[in-house]
């Protein structure tokens, strides 16, 4: 899942979920709304689909980049 912090609070979504998303006003009313959204989203998927969307391997990362320095490389002030 996704949560970004916008200026009314926080969006979440799922992208391997079509359509699957909710918000909150904090983040942990986020994470509940969307963990619920998940649940309901999986709940209402013929078993084969769900069978599918649950076996599949998906991998994540973060990466940590210093915006200042890529800025200043790229000739920003």
């Amino acid at each position: 899942m996704i949560i970004e912090k916008d200026a009314h609070g926080y969006d979440a979504w799922c992208p391997e979920l079509k359509g699957c998303q909710s918000q909150g006003a904090s983040l942990e009313e986020a994470l509940a709304n969307i963990r619920e959204a998940i649940e309901l989203y999986l709940e209402t998927l013929p078993p084969e689909e769900r069978d599918a969307l649950l076996s599949q391997e998906i991998l994540t990362t973060a990466a940590e980049v210093d915006a200042w320095a890529a800025s200043l490389a790229g000739g920003g002030s």
